[in-house]
């Protein structure tokens, strides 16, 4: 899409400059607004053309029943999809009672923009009717972020040469039909008519509709109002019926005197509420829209988004397309979750039913992991999601036969709907990324409140799952089998070692946190035996190294496994799972994404830099990268081990997945994850940025030490920097929030620079060397030269670069 005629290279806005329908769908993707609990796919305002219709609320859901050739025990019985809700964007134009249609007349010009500063979408248009009729539309749109329940439209339509009698139909409508799924498995199941109608409502320039789900039970309601400057003659009307609300706008319009229409629009759900209370909090959400009024709702989005910029703008000299790149991402991440609040983050967002709206490990491994240095005010929200959803998680575990909680691989409601076992309820490591992302949060704000209640229980049953999951040899060697990695190509294998690191950390966690919080510890029924067979477990895993070689292993025996025969595979065979059958994936050496990778950017401190370049060199040949999770993660590790130029190849990748549409089904919705793994790439890859777990040596203390101790040993996990910056950049610079402070960190080739801009001294370490910085005075130190390692390779055919485009690498 970026190398696209119609798009332009901007640092602050996505502008496409005429429409071009092929292509439709993706820009829908990539132009859809959201606020976390509403999301708005950017279909253009007359809803025809489209390539996907897409209105989402989070959350919202429908149930239907998973088919299993041959059922076992354990298997989920139901799936949950996300439901295209009823479509308030919709505003129709007949100009002289033809209706407005791309397809049909001329359009003189079409351009669209999406501001990553002011948060709306515009859009300016000449169009000339097949009778002869001209007109000019200005639109803009947004959703709020202040206004959780609220999204609004103003629609301007004025003629050119002539008198025009226009009409402006404003709907609301349910049920809209949506195009068939390809035969691809990360495509969502399409439902027909979800959405059963109980009430709908059309008076003076109000309208309303309230449906239910069929299965899931869910009633969610709709409202919106209408501000119209026009003609003194200006007519309205307006009428309903079961899934259709509609405003009709009349009028006679001359050169210079446009009509003008701004919709208010209000959604709310619930499983619990009456069908009167949906209506009350609709049409209350919708009157105070109308008394803020569209200015006021666009000042308060201005607003917002400059307090987020201010702390989380990443600027990148020397690559204008990446620049512009990362803010579009770090403004969907944003969108995805600002206002989420006890809601799943879905790997689409909600900017398209992608994988049925599930939300999977990607929630906490990347896009918390960039909010909680950036905004920190979302991420206790959606962690506060995953403890709603301990009893679900804690119910799986106990049909599993196992202790604590087993949190669902892919979710909307908290109950597992993977189907398929060895790449779902295999993947224990969700536990742990939940754990981690606890621990991350925690020790970046000191939100002692929060780590207290839900963190500590949270930390508790996932690392009851751990304990009661593994298993000790007759050495003592803690063994965790049976288990799941992030590479989904080395199926129920044993020890994988980001599994056995990642549940290392959770335990060691869990039993700090019970010894910092004595008493909310033994209301969750934990006491020393307990914390201390946790620590145990921690000190005595199975940490697998093939010593021949000289590396890690993925797991126990991988390097042992048969290469994949990557010669022999054509580049229309990748994605490997559409190609080829598990079971020889399984058997092979190929890893579908980073894996041992990622334990070592997650677990930095189990690692020495030796063993990180060999790890790095052996992995990177037979990494497939059929999965958009990965080109982050080897970005990082690239960097780290001196390998500049294939990292700043994978940071475009990561930063062009959607905006290129690499992988070839952005018109599903936008890849959230990797879009935080530009920033992580980014600032974790060349800024070199790490917190730092306690070591070992912090878990020695017994349960009978004081809690202030304890507080100390746990410390804050240390944040160091290691910056190093590729030929094709200049200059970095980013801002990270952490315990109250802003830290404002700035790379050139020779120097590093950092400013602490808010907040009181802030120990830092720069490649090795720690220092305290103050307010008072900016501190800076010399990057020194990366090594020189050589080039490890790729599977032919995989080189980022042969991907990307503009990319010569």
């Amino acid at each position: 899409m970026i190398t696209h005629h119609c798009y332009t290279t901007e640092p602050w806005r996505l502008c496409e400059s005429e429409l071009d329908l092929d292509v439709l769908a993706q820009s829908e993707s990539l132009f859809a607004l959201s606020n976390g609990h509403i999301g708005w796919r950017g279909n253009l305002d007359e809803g025809e053309p489209h390539g996907l219709p897409g209105c989402y609320l989070g959350g919202f859901h429908e149930v239907h029943p998973l088919p299993y050739a041959e059922a076992g025990y354990g298997y989920p019985e139901s799936g949950q999809t996300v439901v295209n809700v009823t479509d308030g964007k919709i505003i129709r134009l007949l100009v002289e009672d033809e209706p407005f249609d791309l397809r049909y007349g001329h359009l003189a010009r079409h351009e669209r923009v999406l501001d990553f500063r002011t948060g709306v979408l515009s859009r300016t248009l000449e169009w000339t009717s097949p009778a002869g009729c001209t007109v000019r539309i200005a639109s803009r749109r947004l959703v709020s972020f202040v206004q959780r329940a609220v999204a609004a439209i103003e629609y301007r339509v004025e003629p050119v040469g002539g008198p025009v009698t226009v009409a402006l139909q404003s709907e609301l409508v349910a049920n809209e039909p949506l195009p068939s799924p390809a035969d691809d498995p990360r495509v969502a199941a399409v439902l027909d008519t979800p959405l059963c109608p109980e009430e709908d409502f059309a008076r003076d320039t109000r309208l309303r509709l309230v449906h239910r789900t069929g299965h899931s039970g869910l009633r969610v309601g709709v409202a919106a109002d209408h501000l119209v400057e026009g003609p003194e003659d200006t007519v309205r009307a307006a009428e309903s019926e079961a899934d259709v609300s509609r405003l009709v706008v009349t009028a006679t319009l001359r050169p210079g005197s446009p009509l003008r229409l701004v919709k208010f629009v209000a959604y709310g759900w619930s499983a619990q509420r009456s069908l009167p209370a949906i209506r009350d909090q609709v049409e209350g959400a919708v009157a105070a829209a109308r008394s803020t009024g569209w200015d006021g709702l666009l000042a308060q989005q201005r607003e917002h988004l400059g307090h987020f910029w201010q702390c989380a703008d990443v600027e990148v000299d020397g690559d204008a397309t990446v620049q512009q790149a990362v803010r579009f991402a770090l403004f969907h991440v944003l969108q995805a979750a600002a206002r989420a609040e006890r809601r799943a983050v879905p790997a689409k967002g909600l900017t398209g039913t992608g994988y049925d709206g599930h939300c999977f490990w990607d929630t906490e491994s990347y896009v918390l992991r960039v909010l909680t240095h950036t905004a920190p005010q979302t991420v206790a929200p959606i962690l506060g999601w995953r403890h709603d959803t301990l009893p679900a998680a804690l119910e799986r575990a106990a049909q599993l036969g196992l202790s604590g909680a087993a949190f669902p691989w892919r979710t909307i409601t908290g109950a597992e709907c993977s189907a398929y076992w060895p790449a779902g309820t295999a993947a224990f490591h969700i536990n742990a990324d939940i754990a981690e992302a606890v621990l991350r949060y925690a020790a970046a704000t000191g939100d002692d409140g929060f780590e207290r209640g839900q963190g500590l229980e949270l930390l508790v049953q996932t690392a009851r799952l751990w304990h009661g999951l593994g298993h000790r040899d007759a050495d003592g060697v803690f063994h965790i089998d049976g288990v799941t990695g992030p590479d989904e190509y080395s199926a129920v294998a044993r020890d994988n070692l980001y599994t056995n690191l990642m549940a290392r950390k959770n335990l060691r966690a869990a039993a700090r946190a019970a010894l910092r919080h004595p008493e909310r510890a033994r209301e969750l029924g934990v006491g020393p035996e307990e914390t201390g067979a946790w620590r145990d477990a921690a000190e005595r895993i199975a940490v697998h190294r093939d010593e021949t070689l000289g590396v890690h292993e993925q797991s126990a025996g991988f390097t042992r496994f048969e290469r994949w025969d990557f010669e022999a595979t054509s580049p229309e065979q990748y994605p490997l799972m559409l190609h080829f059958p598990y079971f020889d994936l399984y058997r092979k050496q190929v890893v579908k994404q980073a894996d041992l990778v990622w334990a070592m950017l997650t677990c930095p401190e189990a690692f020495t830099a030796e063993e990180k370049a060999r790890n790095f060199a052996y992995y990177e040949p037979i990494t497939a990268r059929d999965s958009s999770l990965s080109a982050c993660g080897q970005a990082v590790l690239a960097a780290e081990t001196g390998h500049l130029r294939l990292a700043w190849d994978y940071t475009w990748e990561a930063a062009l997945m959607d905006l290129a549409n690499l992988e070839h089904n952005t018109r599903d919705g936008l890849h959230i994850a990797s879009l935080a793994g530009t920033w992580i790439a980014l600032v974790l890859g060349f800024g070199g940025m790490r917190q730092y777990e306690p070591g070992p040596s912090d878990d020695s203390a017994d349960d009978t030490s004081d809690a202030e101790g304890a507080s100390d040993a746990a410390g804050t996990g240390g944040l160091g920097f290691a910056p190093r910056l590729p030929d094709a950049l200049s200059r970095l610079a980013f801002t990270v929030l952490v315990r109250g402070r802003t830290l404002h960190v700035e790379v050139t080739e020779d120097t590093a620079r950092y400013s602490l801009r808010v907040g009181e001294q802030l120990e830092v370490v720069h490649h090795g060397e720690k220092f305290t910085l103050t307010a008072d005075e900016p501190v800076e130190r010399p990057v020194p030269p990366p090594p020189r390692p050589a080039d490890p390779g790729r599977p032919p055919g995989r080189e980022p670069g042969s991907s990307v485009p503009g990319s010569d690498g």
